[in-house]
């Protein structure tokens, strides 16, 4: 197949281009060429895809197969996309997230679920991410003439991770010590690995029959201590995981999600997060790799490039590195213990 990447060079579109390059398919990506380089291999198109004079030359005189578009954030954005590629590609692959879906994380959803409410034509200023992914989402659904694929994730992990979540747990474990672990080693997690997501797009790309699928792993696939465990493996660590219940942590003012990555406290605002359907993309052939192979290449991959990118940018800016101040975390580790006095 011919497929056209929209970026491509990054943590889940990285791992995209690698899998199709793997089965064979010729692979052309479209990118400023600033988030990082591209993978050999690939013919690259430079450009911006907010520039209209750019997408005109991308398409002109040329077609697809397959068109990916990994981070499509402003509805407007990418519907000229999808405009521009109709007639142009077969398929448009449109990386979402369960974030647009009305009910997440406070209850159970599934690809039936209601869609947050954003315009197709929504511009930078007229929402937030959940309701871009929402808006870009019917964008893909309205302008483009082909088959559409739309995929939405739960947390995504793995090599070239560029969020940040599994590095900031591997580089925390690494130190050692003792660590402020959230609430308890058998809560369950819903994770997966960025390459199992792009084998199913491309899986699904290749039956070139379009669908909507919420993608990860089956509810309970992995656990915090699991996790955790695995951290201190991949690493050589010695480290100690201290293990606090959600209350003390709130009362101690810990951020959750981000200063303590993937810790969702069990309140009604995150009863579901990690309680998405997967049933049917797995019925479609998703499979899902052990927690264990994850954890093991990520730290193969940041040992050998180091903790140096920054975070990827929102339409708000720089989201904040994940993990807890050292400082912060030595004044919670006192104050616990002292509880035991």
């Amino acid at each position: 197949m011919k497929i056209l990447v929209i970026g491509g060079t990054a943590f889940l579109g990285r791992a995209i281009v690698e899998e199709a390059l793997r089965r064979g398919h010729e692979v052309t990506t479209f990118n400023r060429g600033k988030s990082a380089t591209d993978v050999p291999g690939v013919e690259t198109v430079r450009g911006d895809r907010e520039v209209r004079a750019d997408l005109e030359r991308l398409v002109d005189g040329r077609t697809w197969d397959v068109v990916v578009d990994v981070f499509g954030l402003v509805p407007r954005v990418v519907a000229d996309s999808a405009r521009a590629f109709s007639g142009k590609a077969g398929m448009y692959a449109y990386i979402s997230s369960v974030s647009a879906i009305l009910d997440f994380p406070v209850k159970p959803v599934d690809e039936n679920s209601p869609l947050h409410e954003c315009s197709p034509d929504a511009g930078p200023d007229d929402g937030n991410y959940e309701l871009f992914k929402a808006g870009s989402e019917r964008a893909v659904e309205r302008y483009f003439d082909g088959e559409k694929l739309i995929l939405s994730p739960g947390v995504i992990l793995g090599p070239y991770e560029n969020v940040g979540r599994l590095p900031a747990w591997l580089e925390r474990v690494r130190r050692g010590g003792r660590f402020v672990a959230p609430g308890h080693p058998d809560r369950p997690l819903q994770l997966i690995d960025a390459r199992d997501v792009a084998i199913f797009l491309l899986d699904q790309a290749e039956r070139g029959v379009g669908d909507r699928f919420i993608v990860g792993s089956r509810p309970g696939a992995t656990t915090f201590g699991e996790l955790l465990a695995e951290c201190a493996r991949a690493t050589g660590s010695d480290a100690e995981p201290v293990w606090m219940d959600d209350a003390f942590l709130l009362e101690q003012q810990v951020g959750p999600w981000n200063e303590l990555p993937l810790w969702a406290p069990e309140q009604p605002a995150f009863a579901a997060v990690f309680q998405l359907s997967t049933e049917k993309a797995h019925a479609a052939g998703l499979r899902c790799r052990p927690i264990a192979e994850t954890v093991r290449d990520t730290w193969a991959w940041l040992s050998s490039v180091g903790f140096t990118h920054e975070p990827p940018a929102t339409n708000r800016g720089k989201v904040p590195r994940p993990g807890i101040d050292p400082e912060k975390e030595a004044r919670i580790l006192a104050a616990w213990d002292a509880r035991g006095r």
